[in-house]
């Protein structure tokens, strides 16, 4: 009898350990106004850290209203690998840039694992600072909206982010993230404002996300591997592009990239492969952009490994990067330009294993043109403008 009552007395512990709900923080508990006029940073960090320092599943949650935060930053390892995020409301930064223009990400998760942000609208209030910049004054750099840094397996639902002073969405060093329903929204004319940015990551899934801005809309960096992108639109901005590789002569490269079911929409770019004109170890391999429209596109389908901003550091170098087998299937639309696709690859190691299959792009209701320059493939299926391959 005495070892029955044990046993149904450890089995109730080991149900109700794996069942029970997670432990809720409302940020407003820790002192948090709705206002959007009190500082509300040290109350989600007193959240966070509640969160993060229990031993079970917990929820940081925001309820509805505007919550104005400095910069901040939420650190790992937790003790457990399940903190849910829920947003009903909206977290704003300060409307005067220079409280955080020099901060570089205004909120930073570092050394998570397990977190998911369900919902939530970050509003970076970065116009005063792209005004600064577009005027030409000296100007802090800005900051990211929100960064995961060295962190593995980490989700983010329905976020929406507005106006960031920098980057959007960053994931540097990460393994395992998905993306999904996101939506990110600033000018046509808001520099380095690119949507959602992964470098030296892996596993990264993008899906059914909305980016207008006024830079690239995904941008892929440096040591990115096994990435998926679906579901994209894309427009206003400069487009889905790998790189700039090669700014480092040391430097890791991107492999295993996807991009399939995209809609590209004014954008100065669609899918974009760039480098800088220097020596490096970089590389780009293994890619597949399939199922795009574009609609008046100034540059639908480009190579360009003569990047060389301002002529500093690389005017007459040629690039390092090695580029090899890019597949481009299933290309549709219109050019805002005569050249819809462009190939100007380097010198010393030529793009190789270039693919065009099935893709028709026409400028102004006419034949398209194509350019190459150190580019080799094939092509298959119905090709316009006529492959210079």
């Amino acid at each position: 009898m005495a070892n029955t009552m044990v046993y149904l007395l450890l089995l109730s512990f080991l149900f109700t350990s794996l069942f029970a709900a997670p432990t809720t923080y409302n940020v407003v508990s820790f002192g948090a106004k709705p206002d959007g006029r009190t500082d509300s940073t040290k109350a989600f960090l007193s959240a966070w850290s509640e969160s993060c320092g229990s031993a079970s599943e917990a929820t940081v949650y925001v309820p509805r209203g505007r919550f104005l935060l400095r910069s901040a930053v939420f650190e790992g390892p937790c003790k457990n690998s399940r903190i849910t995020i829920r947003i009903d409301g909206t977290l704003v930064a300060p409307s005067d840039f220079e409280v955080i223009g020099d901060a570089e990400n205004w909120l930073f998760f570092q050394r998570v694992n397990g977190v998911t942000i369900n919902g939530g609208i970050l509003d970076g209030q970065g116009t005063g600072l792209w005004a600064c910049k577009n005027s030409g004054k000296d100007c802090p750099d800005g900051a990211t909206s929100i960064q995961f840094s060295n962190s593995n397996n980490i989700a983010i639902n329905g976020l929406t982010s507005l106006n960031s002073q920098l980057y959007h969405i960053v994931f540097n060093g990460c393994d395992n993230v998905k993306l999904q329903g996101v939506k990110v929204s600033a000018s046509g004319n808001s520099p380095n404002t690119d949507g959602i940015h992964v470098q030296s990551s892996t596993g990264v899934t993008i899906l059914n996300t909305k980016i207008s801005t006024g830079d690239d809309c995904v941008s892929i960096g440096p040591g990115t591997t096994n990435l998926w992108i679906e579901n994209v639109a894309c427009g206003p901005g400069h487009g889905i592009s790998i790189g700039s590789l090669g700014k480092n002569a040391n430097e890791a490269g991107v492999q295993n990239v996807t991009v399939t079911t995209a809609t590209f929409t004014g954008s100065q770019n669609g899918l974009r492969i760039k480098s800088w004109g220097r020596l490096s170890t970089g590389f780009a391999r293994n890619i597949l952009f399939q199922h795009a429209i574009m609609n008046n596109v100034q540059n639908p389908i480009i190579i360009d490994q003569h990047y060389c901003p301002h002529d500093k550091g690389c005017p007459g170098q040629v690039s390092g990067v090695r580029i090899q087998d890019v597949t481009y299937r299933d290309i549709h639309g219109t050019s805002a330009t005569k050249v819809a696709v462009k190939f100007d690859c380097s010198s010393k190691y030529p793009c190789s294993g270039i693919r065009l299959e099935d893709v028709k792009l026409t400028y102004n209701n006419q034949a398209a043109a194509a350019s190459c320059s150190n580019a080799g493939g094939s092509v298959s299926g119905v090709v316009q403008p006529n492959s210079c391959l």
